[in-house]
């Protein structure tokens, strides 16, 4: 299962990218016009996209990951406009601030706020929820009395 290792070639321009982050995933959307001759190598620290568009212009394109990633856990899929990379953290649960290691943030890359959550406090808003939720049934039953005592009821 090696890929070919793929080699910068010398003209060419990189696809623009929008990317976001969930729990256990990056997701990269490479903005490529009917992509053909797709080559995409994910490494653990990094990943080469190389292709042509529709008018033959050569697509290439490095990132340097800001974590680590499970290189068997990750996928690409081509569509018609767009290619889409789903890489697998090492780390579940830990957000990317950044795609890159390296700060300084090519042009090319963006961040994807149509599809961008800030999912790191969901669980303390559910559990803020699901706290107050409890302390309305609370409320309620005080008000209410004592529940009744269904012990008397058999299921004979």
């Amino acid at each position: 299962m090696n890929k070919p290792k793929i080699a910068r070639p010398e003209e060419s321009q990189p696809a623009h990218a929008l990317w976001f982050d969930r729990k256990k995933y990056v997701t990269i959307n490479f903005i490529v016009h009917r992509p053909k001759e797709v080559q995409v190598d994910i490494q653990p620290d990094k990943m080469i996209l190389c292709c042509k568009n529709d008018t033959d212009d050569v697509i290439y394109n490095e990132l340097h990951f800001y974590e680590n990633v499970q290189i068997h856990d990750s996928r690409e899929k081509v569509y018609d406009r767009t290619i889409n990379i789903l890489l697998r953290k090492v780390k579940p649960d830990y957000s990317w601030p950044y795609l890159q290691k390296d700060l300084a943030k090519p042009s090319w890359i963006s961040v994807d706020f149509d599809n961008w959550r800030d999912w790191e406090h969901e669980e303390d808003e559910g559990k803020e929820e699901f706290d107050r939720y409890m302390d309305i049934m609370k409320d309620i039953s005080a008000n209410k009395g004592q529940a009744p005592d269904m012990g008397d009821l058999d299921s004979d």
